[in-house]
């Protein structure tokens, strides 16, 4: 690939490094051992800016442009367009030109009418289509595409709502579990709000195969709508990419069209065999009075703030009779007040099947534990009542943490388990309806459903209709699906098995600890020194926290390269916070200057008196918000576990303080360190390592004694205690 055609693009030195295929401490090297290096165009002194083609001809000149960063150099200058629409208009006709690599197709190209502004491209955004064009020849059409579209989706994050794969995948199985006749019959299924068409590319896989073997029969129909132009074009280009092999133009159809769905709906006459929709959370302009007369109204008007509940309506009226719909809505909409009546109305008519809660961190926001909502449209002639309401409680499903510890910001989704548990009580609802006998009692022998050894897969309940409708019709699963004993009995297992793991580790950690014989007096001569003398001599190096911009941090479940966010108000939960930002985001703030990020091997500080510590970031790298320090010490002349091991010392944390009360800071430049020789710092070090392990499996045996207590008191007091019984 030629030079960068612009020489205004600029990079940072993160990006450099992607685009050389290596680290930013090897690009750091490089700047400091050549005087060749470009010169800084831009930035800061802590977040100095290249311009792209001086980087690109001095990495060539030096053999270092590797073949892996050639995607790499073509991306800064879809961000040097800087507007969001900007970059996706251009991504999306390199895509719609891609897919005529692959495929001929009428009508596809740069000036097709469902790619916004595509006749109007500028010249910067046409010189990249034909460059990503050319780079696919090299990398091919699929890849090229989804790496330009991965890049565009991590730079706007906040403003565009992804449904997670796994989740995806899950809705597009249940909905083929929950239709009438075979899962699998399913010609045409739309998303009235695809977004980037992450749902109708699920249903895709589900119901059509893939590209290389698609599934027999009439193509799949994917149809979609979203009000946001760019992202309506960039689904429709990804889906039909995604469809093509060099054997097969495409192995499903592809209509995506941008519009306003509730007020406006650009494919009126549509009636599909399955919706999938992950629909805008507390839109409260959504059209609540120019549409209070609309036909689709049928199970009530929703009310002005529950535009989810027009969203649930519009899918069901978008149904063939006998179609499903399954939607991802917050807990809210099935307790609110004044989304009662409606709720009301489709427990009467019988569409509403199922309701799912789903762990928190599932998907955007993390912090809420979102419910699926399975519907189905009445087959011909009428209402169907069915066998009751499905409400399956899945908000516990999380990953167990290994070891005993879990980094901040992982508390990862067990994807296949929640996978298990929900299918299997959609088919234990399918079996009802199918056989038409009344559900037996969760748990009661011969339920259909459960894991191999008996126990069942998933806390759920078949809920009579008529028992939902009281005052508050709360379709909340929490509260009306029971605790299994067989579930507790599980957790009780797992619990005790981890307990006596960790009884273990602390048996060899105290016989270790105990055997240490402490002196009676402090030996002559040693002394201290202060960390404020140790930054001074350049034995260490001290950089603050700082705190994260608002709506930068996000919870719940997180990607495998997220950094965690650690804070002051973390501490009492032993240093485990659910705060994380994405990579990008995080070297992007660090660059900048905005963030604080630890390296492996540094020593954290709390400046704070009322949760002060030290430690060794083994989890490097991690945010550190304010209050909170990392100090890198001199491997030549100071342990880093010696160092954290005498910084953390109780004393130090008083003599350091501003003033006594618990709320008073420590000035970290006062705490002091023993005058040691570096071999007699690692001894030490070692058993300051010891003790940090120790305080660890302390603290969780801790955590999941009381667990185990609790667990075995609610069983007890539900008179579960084996033996005889009167």
């Amino acid at each position: 690939m030629p030079p960068s055609a612009d020489p205004t693009v600029s990079v940072t030195l993160a990006e450099i490094a992607r685009i050389a295929g290596v680290g930013r401490a090897a690009v750091s090297n490089w700047r400091r051992r050549h005087d060749s290096f470009p010169t800084p165009v831009g930035g800061t002194d802590t977040s100095p800016q290249f311009a792209l083609s001086q980087v690109e001809e001095w990495l060539r000149r030096q053999g270092k442009l590797d073949e892996v960063g050639s995607r790499e150099r073509l991306w800064p200058e879809f961000e040097a367009l800087g507007d969001r629409d900007a970059m996706g208009r251009a991504i999306a006709v390199a895509g719609a030109r891609l897919a005529r690599l692959t495929g001929e197709e009428a009508g596809l190209d740069e000036t097709a009418e469902w790619l916004p502004g595509g006749a109007d491209l500028s010249d910067a955004q046409r010189s990249l289509v034909e460059r990503a064009v050319g780079l696919a020849k090299k990398h091919g059409a699929r890849d090229t595409f989804d790496f330009l579209l991965g890049r565009w989706l991590d730079t706007h994050v906040r403003q565009i709502n992804v449904t997670p794969p796994p989740l995806a995948a899950l809705m597009a199985e249940v909905a083929g579990l929950s239709r009438d006749g075979e899962a699998g019959d399913v010609g045409t299924v739309l998303d009235p709000a695809c977004g980037t068409g992450g749902l109708l590319l699920a249903a895709a896989r589900q119901w059509a195969g893939t590209a290389d073997a698609p599934a027999s029969g009439a193509p799949l129909r994917l149809l979609g709508q979203d009000v946001d132009a760019t992202q309506a074009a960039l689904a429709a280009v990804r889906l039909l990419l995604a469809g093509r092999s060099p054997e097969r133009d495409s192995a499903w159809e592809v209509d995506v069209r941008a519009g306003n769905t509730l007020r406006a709906d650009p494919q009126p006459d549509v009636r599909a065999d399955v919706v999938l929709c992950n629909p805008p959370f507390n839109e409260r302009d959504w059209g609540y009075e120019e549409l209070a007369t609309d036909a689709r109204w049928t199970y009530g008007l929703p009310p002005r703030t529950e535009p989810e509940l027009a969203w649930t309506q519009h899918a069901l009226s978008r149904l063939a009779p006998g179609g499903t719909a399954v939607l991802l809505l917050p807990p809210g909409v099935a307790s609110r007040r004044a989304g009662r009546r409606v709720r009301a109305g489709l427990l009467r008519s019988g569409v509403l099947r199922a309701v799912v809660a789903l762990p928190p961190g599932s998907a955007p926001p993390h912090s809420v534990a979102l419910h699926l909502w399975v519907l189905r449209a009445p087959a011909e002639g009428g209402t169907d009542a069915g066998a009751g309401v499905l409400l399956v409680d899945a908000a516990d499903v999380q990953q167990e943490p290994s070891g005993g510890t879990q980094r901040a910001g992982r508390a990862a989704i067990d994807w296949p388990l929640l996978h298990r548990r929900v299918v299997s009580a959609v088919q234990e609802l399918r079996t009802i309806q199918a056989t038409q006998t009344t559900p037996a009692a969760p748990g009661a022998p011969g339920t259909p459903g459960g894991d191999a050894d008996g126990e069942r897969s998933a806390d759920h309940a078949v809920v009579p209709v008529i028992d939902l409708l009281d005052e508050e019709v709360d379709l909340t699963p929490a509260r009306h699906v029971p605790k299994k004993a067989t579930s507790a009995n599980l957790g009780l297992r797992r619990s005790w098995n981890r307990f006596g793991t960790l009884l273990h580790e602390l048996r060899d950690l105290t016989a270790t600890l105990s055997a240490l014989e402490l002196s009676g007096e402090e030996p002559a001569g040693q002394g201290t020194v202060t960390v404020g003398d140790l930054l001074r001599a350049g034995a260490l190096t001290m950089r603050a926290g700082q705190q994260p911009a608002d709506g930068l941090v996000r919870t719940g479940d997180a990607p495998d390269d997220a950094v965690r966010v650690l804070t002051v108000a973390d501490m009492p939960a032993g240093g485990r916070s659910s705060g994380w930002l994405t990579a990008s985001d995080a070297s992007a703030g660090e660059n900048a200057g905005g963030l604080t990020l630890t390296a492996p091997q540094e020593v954290v500080v709390v400046g704070a008196h009322r949760a002060f510590g030290a430690w060794v970031d083994t989890d490097a790298p991690t945010v550190l918000g304010s209050q909170l320090y990392a100090l890198r010490a001199d491997p030549a002349l100071l342990d880093p576990w010696f160092l954290a091991g005498c910084l953390r010392a109780p004393a130090n944390a008083r003599q350091a303080g501003t003033h006594a009360s618990t709320s008073s800071r420590i000035d970290v430049r006062r705490l002091q360190v023993l005058r040691l020789p570096l071999d007699e710092q690692r001894r030490y070090g070692e058993a300051f390592r010891r003790l940090t392990a120790f305080e660890r499996s302390l603290r969780e045996a801790g955590t999941i004694g009381g667990k185990l207590v609790d667990g075995l008191t609610d069983g007890i007091a539900a008179g579960r205690l084996p033996g005889n019984r009167p």
